[in-house]
């Protein structure tokens, strides 16, 4: 996304700051390392603890084919992230997304900013029909932001990941354009 995109969002205390979202950039990997680092922004997603600066940077300088990028900011902070990749072949019409907020942020908006954001590319600008995503079952907030941008719980994969010394089941959830 070559874009800016400013939108109102309400931080936990109740004031309502503007939030920008914007395409990745390099600069970013020491920032998006550390919320990656965050226990509660940890916890929803698969990485092991001690994400690497390094890594973070490698993986925004070298972004998979097809795959947009995007970050949140606030009061020029860094709060959020999200990317949507394009499958290819026979698969061409699908988007997968993964997200992320930062443990202070969640709660205020900032994930309906990003996966807005990722929607309106993948409906207007790839012509994408279908989006999808896994999510662990227990995570409740999230669950319910994919439902209120149209995604639906497709199954169950048990076991699914090993997170904080147990076995946990995610659902698999799309969102289909007709």
């Amino acid at each position: 996304m070559s874009f800016e995109q400013q939108e109102p969002v309400k931080r936990r205390s109740g004031a309502v700051r503007p939030v920008t979202i914007r395409a990745t950039r390099v600069s970013d990997a020491e920032a998006i390392a550390a919320i990656a680092n965050l226990p509660g922004f940890r916890a929803g997603t698969l990485r092991l603890p001690f994400q690497n600066i390094e890594e973070t940077r490698q993986w925004l300088e070298k972004p998979s084919p097809n795959s947009t990028g995007i970050v949140a900011e606030v009061d020029g902070q860094v709060v959020g992230s999200a990317g949507l990749t394009r499958l290819s072949g026979r698969r061409i019409h699908i988007g997968q997304i993964g997200m992320g907020v930062h443990d202070d942020f969640t709660g205020s908006g900032i994930g309906s900013a990003l996966l807005g954001a990722l929607i309106d590319t993948a409906d207007n600008w790839l012509a994408i029909k279908r989006l999808e995503l896994t999510v662990y079952a227990d995570n409740i907030p999230a669950i319910g932001l994919y439902e209120k941008f149209g995604f639906e719980t497709e199954g169950r994969l048990r076991a699914f990941a090993f997170r904080n010394g147990e076995f946990v089941d995610a659902l698999t959830m799309a969102r289909l354009r007709f």
